[in-house]
């Protein structure tokens, strides 16, 4: 019996890395895309010693439009198709919007809204037609607080996702949102964030993070936030003037 393909953007490290690790493990065959050659082919040889899957590297850059189109390519092919899509790939802007320039935000937005929108465009005709297939918008708890064009970005996919799950779900395709807050990973290291006073118990680890997230779409939840103490925080930031839940997460992924 042929296995089911899962193909992640972002899949180098953090969450992304962690995502092809649970999907290996559960013996998905891979499509692993990032900017990174020789980081995927060193994360592909590791998970096909580990698991005996197989697993494909797609080379791209997702803020390109070559890039998306790649990537898009191989989540078309009928003769193997993908039947659970991640779109992970994503970046923040450390600086303030008024001081980014215009085409540091137009590739921000494009990479958290444009691709992961393309992908799954790209990808659901074929899912549909199979009746079946599973798909994960990396969010973040960002998505439900002012928090800058990232915030901004992410609560378009929380929107879309919940839309596309209420739509697509009962055609057998089921959409996530997977929505952590502060994240043990490379992420805020590679933007140049101070992380310093963020307090110890609001870090999660990728792992959970993953497992969860799987855990809740595999069930057909729209929108999985990661942790009791999360899901609660989230809940009462809702109560709460934009001006308290900003400062409390200005500093968020």
């Amino acid at each position: 019996m042929d296995r089911p393909v899962a193909l992640i953007t972002g899949a180098t490290s953090g969450l992304g890395a962690e995502f092809a690790q649970q999907l290996g493990r559960s013996q998905h065959d891979l499509v692993l895309v990032s900017r990174d050659a020789a980081r995927l082919e060193v994360k592909a040889v590791r998970l096909r010693n580990d698991f005996g899957i197989d697993v494909q590297i797609l080379p791209a850059d997702l803020v390109t439009d070559d890039g998306v189109a790649s990537v898009s390519a191989r989540l078309t092919d009928p003769q193997r198709p993908v039947s659970m899509l991640v779109n992970n790939a994503g970046f923040s802007l450390v600086k303030a919007f008024e001081k980014n320039s215009v085409e540091e935000e137009t590739a921000h937005l494009r990479i958290l809204a444009q691709t992961p929108m393309e992908l799954t465009h790209a990808v659901l005709p074929g899912m549909l037609e199979r009746g079946a297939g599973r798909i994960i918008n990396v969010s973040s708890v960002s998505a439900f607080i002012p928090r800058g064009t990232y915030g901004a970005a992410k609560a378009w996919g929380v929107s879309f996702s919940r839309f596309a799950n209420l739509r697509y779900g009962p055609r057998g395709v089921k959409v996530t949102a997977v929505c952590p807050g502060f994240v043990h990973t490379e992420f805020h290291q590679r933007m140049g964030a101070d992380m310093n006073g963020v307090k110890p118990w609001m870090w999660l680890n990728a792992e959970q993070v993953v497992r969860e997230g799987l855990a809740d779409n595999a069930v057909g939840k729209a929108v999985s936030i990661p942790s009791k103490r999360y899901a609660t925080l989230m809940a009462l930031a809702k109560l709460v003037p934009d001006s308290v839940a900003a400062a409390a997460g200005n500093r968020g992924r």
